[in-house]
């Protein structure tokens, strides 16, 4: 199994995000602690199952101080059996990371860092509401490689407001003269009840009519700069793994990969949702009902086979490798074929989709049309 830790705290909140996230002082900041840990110490013996895989999410959780970090790993260490070799993933920020806190992070055990990056250029990030510059950003990286991370993904974001084809690529040059492990490369999705919606709103519409945009890139645009991440991250060594992800061999976020394979998972703190023995559940997104202690799973979904299946499909076609035809008839005592027999063929023929090595998986046309293939397999 796995396990996600939010932490919902933000120095700003970016103008594109739509997370539960913001900002807040150090006492409600330190009460979050608190009920988090009171949080993970009452799940203590509740499932003996290994933990292969911590995710600490958010929000920024390197905003919190380094002591509150190596309380929370103590409760998640006394309350879990966590694997020897699991894998720790920290979500941080340029300009929230110090030399102390990252050899605090090594020392408390975790072994794999997130940094938000998004551009390389510093106009870009100033309108996105980025709090850190590329320099900042520098500064942190070579701070987090002198503490001893080996393992260090790079989120970045495409089809921003005046980007460029040739600003993008600069972006990529720039992250991969850097070599990190892994990238995560996004394009920007202009979300309902962000400022980016009261201002790109409209012109998102527009270009999903088929309408020249005003401030985002133009269709041919935004499509040159997916095909310049597959070409240039690909000449650099990194292999696409997933839809959006793109790693070293053998340096895949193995957090990531089981969601996409619905390996079991526990969310804990504010808004944390769960996949757990066929249920899907999340806590209370009110801030003042979980300082409170309220802990209870809400909205508790009992999944079908049917919902099972269908998931199982459209969250494991994201992975490059696709789904695999024997892990399904395992798991559902039938072949996918005799399931999805008239989807597969369909797809197949129209050149989306490829059966071999014992995996039905997108084709690298099925990936640009990805929404549309997935959802033929809601049964």
């Amino acid at each position: 199994m796995e396990l996600y830790v939010h932490i919902p705290f933000c120095i700003r909140k970016c103008r594109y995000c739509d997370f539960l996230s913001f900002a807040a002082g150090d006492e409600v900041k330190e009460a979050y602690k608190d009920a988090l840990v009171r949080e993970i110490r009452g799940e203590q013996g509740k499932d003996s199952r290994g933990v292969s895989s911590v995710f600490f999410g958010g929000g920024t959780p390197s905003l919190l101080p380094e002591a509150w970090m190596g309380e929370i790993m103590q409760a998640l260490r006394e309350s879990f059996r966590i694997e020897e070799d699991a894998e720790i993933s920290l979500e941080c920020n340029p300009g929230t990371l110090t030399q102390g806190k990252l050899l605090a992070y090594r020392e408390m055990g975790i072994n794999r860092l997130s940094i938000g990056l998004q551009s390389a250029d510093d106009r870009e990030l100033k309108l996105l509401g980025r709090i850190h510059s590329w320099a900042m950003f520098c500064e942190s990286y070579t701070l987090a490689r002198e503490a001893g991370f080996s393992n260090v993904n790079v989120d970045l974001m495409s089809a921003l407001p005046g980007q460029t084809v040739e600003s993008w690529r600069e972006t990529l040059r720039k992250v991969l003269a850097l070599e990190p492990e892994h990238l995560s490369a996004y394009s920007l999705i202009i979300e309902e009840g962000t400022p980016f919606y009261e201002a790109y709103g409209e012109d998102a519409r527009r270009r999903e009519a088929g309408d020249e945009p005003r401030f985002l890139p133009s269709e041919d645009a935004e499509r040159q700069m997916y095909e310049d991440t597959k070409t240039l991250l690909g000449e650099a060594g990194y292999h696409r793994y997933e839809i959006s992800n793109y790693a070293r061999e053998g340096l895949e976020c193995r957090h990531n990969v089981g969601y996409w394979e619905r390996v079991d998972y526990l969310g804990l703190g504010l808004g944390a949702s769960s996949l757990s023995q066929g249920r899907r559940f999340h806590n209370t997104n009110q801030m003042e009902r979980y300082l409170q202690g309220n802990f209870e799973k809400e909205d508790v979904q009992v999944l079908t086979r049917k919902e099972q299946m269908e998931e199982t499909m459209f969250l494991g076609l994201r992975l490059t490798k696709g789904v695999s035809l024997e892990a399904f008839r395992r798991k559902f005592g039938e072949s996918c074929e005799a399931v999805y027999g008239p989807v597969l063929e369909k797809l197949t023929g129209q050149g989306l989709l490829k059966v071999e090595d014992g995996n039905v998986a997108l084709t690298d046309h099925g990936v640009d049309v990805s929404n549309y293939c997935m959802a033929e397999f809601l049964l």
